[in-house]
């Protein structure tokens, strides 16, 4: 299978890279991409920037350039469920907007022309659930802002109390994938908890503690997919 794999930060990128055999550089629009191997799937692998715009882009730009078989956004997000804890690993069955409303007549987190909770590929989470009996699976949600407050995470959850988590560009890219008619899978490790009132500091110390190991339940997807 020919894989995309995008990441928004090159703290993440610098986590995924090992897992990749055979690799070499290409440039695509002055931006570096790694293309080689994980397990027997062909890959690409890029940073798409932080935030729905850059997200989109690259996403948009890639599948034309690429042609992929499937979409994979990981990277880090914070948690939103109670329950839910740093270096846990989501994967998502639906995503919505949390920062998203288009006026009278439309439903919050929808965007033109999109259902508000968007579905991710059948298929990879299948695999990935049946491969991983640890992940959480949900919704996720994202927004162009760095969710860093109980009250702001309150908020988002009064809207989507069955959030687990929250980023900035996972629903971009699932909006933009399925515009394009291109499968999508989202996988995130939660890097912190906005709800435990220092969720800066657990940001930081998660990455100057996350190992290698923080991407294992990405390559468990890919073995398990044919």
């Amino acid at each position: 299978m020919k894989i995309l794999i995008l990441v928004a930060m090159g703290k993440e990128l610098r986590l995924l890279l090992p897992m990749v055999e055979n690799s070499h550089v290409i440039n695509i629009d002055g931006r570096e991409y790694t293309k080689g191997f994980i397990g027997h799937h062909h890959v690409t692998v890029g940073q798409c920037g932080i935030g729905k715009v850059n997200s989109a882009l690259t996403t948009q730009r890639m599948i034309m350039e690429e042609k992929p078989d499937l979409v994979i956004n990981t990277g880090v997000a914070g948690g939103a469920a109670e329950d839910i804890h740093p270096l846990d690993v989501v994967i998502a069955l639906q995503v919505a907007y949390h920062d998203v409303w288009c006026g009278p007549g439309t439903e919050y987190g929808a965007a033109d022309g999109f259902p508000v909770r968007m579905k991710t590929a059948s298929e990879p989470v299948d695999a990935a659930i049946t491969a991983i009996p640890y992940l959480r699976k949900g919704l996720i949600c994202s927004g162009d802002k760095f969710i860093d407050s109980r009250i702001q995470i309150e908020e988002i959850c009064s809207r989507f109390p069955d959030a687990l988590a929250v980023d900035m560009e996972s629903a971009s890219i699932l909006q933009t994938c399925t515009a394009m008619g291109t499968p999508c899978a989202i996988i995130r490790v939660i890097s912190d908890s906005p709800r435990s009132g220092d969720n800066f500091a657990e940001y930081v110390n998660f990455w100057n503690d996350a190992p290698q190991a923080t991407f294992t339940a990405l390559k468990g997807m890919l073995e398990a997919l044919d």
